[in-house]
């Protein structure tokens, strides 16, 4: 497993580093059997990376998607690694602002198998209209070792007439030959000048033959001049 987590970072730095190009990346590679594909898509101000290995009859898919238009920038990156297991990462970023309105989407996941399944999906959607500012960011990972480890995360924003909205959303999902999930949803709506801002974290990590479970929910609204803030973190751990 550290082997694992040693090569996941290392492409994580690349990917990081590829990113900052602003354009659509998609790398695939494979040894000894293994099957690996990428998928990068950009559409307008976005950034895209797609990046599979697999070896030892493993199979990865990473998929990336990110669109950013007028105001907006949208930036997406998948990365999947599989050593005899199966690994699917998927990415989506969608960042749109109307008539000066900014929106920034941020999304980032992370699917890693040692001879079992591992499933990452992380999407962000950031939405300013008008003079609003929208802002969203979602991690997702899901490592697994001979067990079965799947990671959701979804952080939605919407700014309006100025409001200003700002979502956090982070999943993570490890398991040693077992069963592990994690599911977090965000979301922070404001309209007017109203600011709404919400953080979520969900960490679910599973021993052998066990099965942990983490669900987080956090949500925030605030209209015209109010202001809202929600936070909520779920830690499940069995050993």
């Amino acid at each position: 497993m550290k082997r694992l987590l040693a090569a996941t970072l290392s492409v994580s730095f690349l990917m990081a580093a590829a990113a900052s190009a602003g354009d659509a990346i998609a790398v695939s590679t494979s040894s000894n059997g293994g099957r690996a594909s990428a998928t990068a898509t950009a559409v307008g101000n976005a950034s895209s990376v797609a990046i599979a290995g697999a070896t030892r009859g493993g199979r990865a898919v990473a998929t990336s998607n990110a669109v950013g238009e007028r105001h907006g920038y949208a930036d997406s990156r998948a990365v999947a690694a599989a050593d005899r297991g199966v690994a699917l990462s998927d990415s989506r970023a969608d960042a749109r602002g109307l008539f000066g309105g900014s929106a920034i989407a941020d999304s980032e996941s992370i699917a890693a198998a040692i001879g079992g399944l591992a499933i990452s999906h992380s999407a962000a959607v950031a939405d300013g209209t008008f003079f609003g500012h929208a802002r969203s960011r979602s991690a997702s990972t899901a490592l697994s070792h001979y067990g079965v480890s799947v990671s959701d995360s979804i952080a939605t924003s919407r700014g309006l007439f100025g409001g200003h909205a700002s979502s956090n959303s982070d999943s993570t999902a490890l398991t040693y030959g077992g069963v592990s999930t994690s599911r977090a949803r965000v979301i922070s709506d404001a309209s007017l000048h109203a600011s709404a801002e919400s953080n979520g974290l969900g960490v679910s990590i599973s021993g052998l033959l066990l099965r942990s479970d983490s669900r987080v929910h956090a949500e925030s609204r605030s209209v015209r001049f109010g202001s809202s803030r929600s936070d909520a973190v779920m830690i499940r751990v069995r050993p």
